[in-house]
């Protein structure tokens, strides 16, 4: 299935080269850059019956314009980026389907179970996902916090799926080595996450055509999803149409 998504930076609807992130952006490739705000996005997606997408934020002062994105598709949209006990209610109340964390449980470069069990006590399983973004170093993916710039000791391994599925309802992994780059998706890490994830998975990472979408669909054998971003002709691109998507989603559906 395809999941649609609104990444923000500085406000703006942005399509940028994941592993070009940085503190001070000194280094950012930039795809594409919307003129229509958030909320344009969000109540096409809400009219053409999409859910499970999600926003992001990548880095500050996007908040103003996440929630307007969340209030013109109340619980249609999941809601990414500096997630945190103190602020995911806020986000929630604001019509978030879901909350997604990754950063905030990492201690340095270690996954902190107890800062996840704080998590839990605020946010039900019901409501939560959480990002396991990764990048490949030593023939393994390692979980990447911090913008995607810093290696963590988690490792995308059945057991580290296992250890995570009781407390969110579903996963979200971007192939940060392939993000933005329209050349295609990470075949292997798709057939990671079908083989091993217990949950719904959305994958984003590298789609260029509608090709990438069918056989992440059927590779993760209706289990793991498939957001395209910079090869869509909403967001610039000439590799997939939006409606062609769309539609394909409509022929799955019961």
């Amino acid at each position: 299935m395809f999941r649609p998504c609104i990444d923000l930076h500085n406000g703006q609807v942005k399509q940028i080269v994941g592993g070009t992130l940085s503190d001070d952006d000194s280094g950012l490739r930039t795809n594409f850059t919307a003129t229509q705000d958030a909320s344009w996005f969000a109540d096409l997606y809400r009219r053409d019956g999409l859910r499970g997408g999600h926003v992001i934020q990548l880095g500050p002062g996007n908040r103003e314009a996440a929630i307007r994105a969340l209030e013109a598709y109340p619980g249609g949209l999941q809601i990414g980026g500096g997630i945190t006990p103190e602020n995911a209610g806020s986000f929630l109340d604001h019509g978030a389907s879901h909350v997604i964390v990754t950063s905030w449980l990492f201690e340095g470069a270690n996954l902190d179970y107890e800062r996840l069990h704080h998590l839990s006590s605020v946010v039900s399983p019901e409501r939560l996902v959480i990002d396991l973004s990764c990048r490949k170093k030593d023939g393994r993916y390692h979980v990447v916090t911090n913008r995607w710039q810093t290696f963590t000791d988690a490792v995308l391994t059945p057991q580290l799926f296992d250890s995570l599925a009781r407390y969110c309802d579903e996963f979200l992994v971007h192939g940060v080595d392939v993000e933005g780059l329209c050349q295609g998706i990470d075949l292997e890490l798709v057939e990671l996450l079908s083989g091993c994830c217990p949950l719904t998975v959305t994958y984003a990472g590298g789609a260029r055509t509608m090709d990438d979408l069918i056989r992440v669909t059927d590779v993760g054998r209706g289990r793991v999803h498939l957001t395209i971003g910079s090869a869509l002709d909403i967001f610039g691109g000439s590799g997939v149409k939006y409606r062609d998507a769309v539609a394909y989603n409509n022929s799955l559906a019961p």
